[in-house]
């Protein structure tokens, strides 16, 4: 996952305003009680913090993987 899929999903999943909200301001235990903002700066792989995020956020797993990726193009 890049970072402009991260962003992506997190749009997709809770809203552009509400997304960059949580990723600036929930601390996730699961890397180091940093928030999302502090681990993708401190360089964690964009996975792991959507990852990390889903789970603290009680997002369904059925939702976790393949998140942030484009439509594929239609011939």
């Amino acid at each position: 996952m890049t970072r402009s899929e991260f962003l992506r999903a997190i749009d997709g999943e809770f809203g552009e305003a509400y997304g960059r909200t949580l990723v600036r301001d929930v601390v996730l235990g699961a890397l180091g009680d940093r928030t999302a903002e502090e681990a993708l700066a401190q360089g964690i792989a964009p996975k792991d913090v959507w990852l990390a995020l889903c789970a603290v956020m009680d997002v369904p797993r059925e939702r976790w993987h393949g998140a942030g990726r484009p439509e594929p193009r239609r011939a």
